[in-house]
């Protein structure tokens, strides 16, 4: 299996994860369903023409093979077809399918002399050769070196196969061999010169595209290998993030970054220690992630991106990862949604008899840093900034405040020029002293 899989079409999967191997077989699938639909489409094309070519009536032939060898591969072109739609044909059928797309074609090819009553060297001059390249073409959709090569070669062999047929059954005088060439393309006369420079051409054409191939396979692989990175990277950064390390243009150093006006978004349970102390560690990753789960959904929703998780704490911001222009808008409407989607997760703890969880939200807005920390072994991407130490604080002063949502009036301010309509009225206490910070603040309570 090991062999046959290295040489018909898997010499890159040695080392790759399972998952990224499954990508790419998932793309094999697809390319041979497209072969497979071309097969039966040519088999359809040479069944038209056969039935509306004009044939000689005194051929005196016992028997018409053409029929036959159609009939054989529109069969085995549908079968082909189903399995590979159902995804259960074997390594060794589609190497079949590949041996008998040439085998039909030069079978079609030899029956010419029968049909038209002229010796053997007839048929060498048959344009059908040419379908020969369409089905050597066809199996570089699937990306696989080794399935073009087995074409190639098999067309090669069964030219040479139907040469030295003509060859050994040239007993006439006009017949056999010519080094004319003007006598061999106006006679049954056979120059073996000719017949030679197919063969390499088909052999060159067969190699030049094998060649491409691996080549093209390679940056499939590598496609695959940096699609997974960055889904996988999107799991563990914001995307927006993950679209930056990926497309950037250079290697992204430790200690740039990129001066943004944004928004910082802090949320947080409720005396969650205490109640960390009277669950399971399994019951409580449970609910960290049943948490998450609902309030990341929100943020992205609102344009946040998530910057890191804390605990139970979550910090996201706006216009940081990607630059907008309503980021204190969009900071504040997700807030907004956030109340009410804890809200509804309250409601639903309750009926499965499980206590409230009360979460404080804070957001702040105004000029950031975004860009990596770390040394050159270890990044991680992040926003710093005056907006982000303040929604910390005023987080924590949802606590004196007794509030669940607290803002700057300076950032309400701003995020009503942006086109932010408050849902509720909001409260604007002034002058209130905020740990942490030196002089009083305007605060405006979002939710209390």
């Amino acid at each position: 299996m090991a062999w046959r899989d290295k040489i018909l079409g898997h010499p890159f999967r040695d080392g790759l994860p399972e998952r990224i191997a499954r990508a790419i077989s998932a793309q094999e699938s697809q390319s041979e369903i497209l072969i497979g639909w071309a097969q039966l489409a040519i088999g359809l094309v040479w069944a038209a023409l056969y039935i509306l070519a004009p044939r000689p009536l005194d051929a005196g032939m016992a028997f018409e093979p053409v029929p036959l060898a159609l009939g054989f591969y529109l069969a085995f072109s549908t079968v082909r077809l189903v399995l590979v739609h159902r995804h259960i044909a074997p390594t060794w059928f589609l190497a079949l399918s590949v041996i008998v797309d040439m085998i039909v074609v030069m079978a079609l090819i030899w029956s010419f002399h029968l049909q038209y009553d002229q010796p053997a060297s007839f048929y060498l001059k048959a344009p059908t050769l040419m379908y020969v390249f369409i089905f050597i073409a066809l199996r570089a959709l699937r990306f696989s070196a080794g399935f073009v090569l087995l074409a190639g070669l098999t067309a090669a062999l069964g030219w040479l196969v139907l040469v030295h047929y003509a060859l050994m059954t040239s007993t006439e005088p006009d017949m056999g061999v010519t080094r004319d060439y003007v006598e061999y393309l106006t006679s049954n006369q056979i120059l073996i010169g000719a017949e030679f420079d197919k063969v390499i051409a088909i052999l060159l054409s067969t190699g030049i595209l094998a060649v491409a191939i691996v080549r093209a396979r390679r940056t499939l692989v590598a496609a695959a290998v940096e699609g997974a990175a960055h889904s996988d990277l999107s799991r563990f950064f914001a995307p927006e993030v993950a679209h930056q390390i990926t497309q950037a243009e250079h290697r992204i150093e430790p200690g740039e970054g990129e001066s943004r006006e944004a928004a910082a978004l802090l949320c947080d349970i409720r005396g969650f220690t205490p109640l960390a102390m009277q669950i399971s560690p399994r019951d409580l990753m449970a609910l960290l992630a049943d948490y998450q789960g609902r309030m990341v959904t929100v943020i992205e929703r609102h344009g946040g991106s998530i910057d890191k998780f804390l605990g139970d704490g979550i910090m996201a911001t706006f216009g940081a990862a990607l630059p907008t222009e309503t980021f204190a808008a969009d900071a504040l409407r997700a807030i907004e949604e956030l109340d009410a989607t804890v809200t509804a997760w309250n409601a639903e703890r309750a009926q499965n008899g499980q206590p409230e969880l009360r979460v404080g939200f804070a957001t702040a807005a105004g000029p950031v840093v975004f860009g990596a920390v770390g040394d050159r072994n270890r990044l991680e991407f992040t926003v710093i900034g005056e907006p982000v130490n303040l929604a910390a604080k005023l987080e924590d002063a949802n606590k004196s405040e007794n509030t669940r949502g607290l803002t700057t009036a300076a950032t309400l301010a701003l995020a009503e020029r942006q086109g932010y309509a408050p849902g509720r009225k909001i409260e604007i206490r002034q002058a209130r002293p905020v740990r942490g910070i030196d002089a009083p603040l305007d605060l405006a309570v979002l939710l209390d």
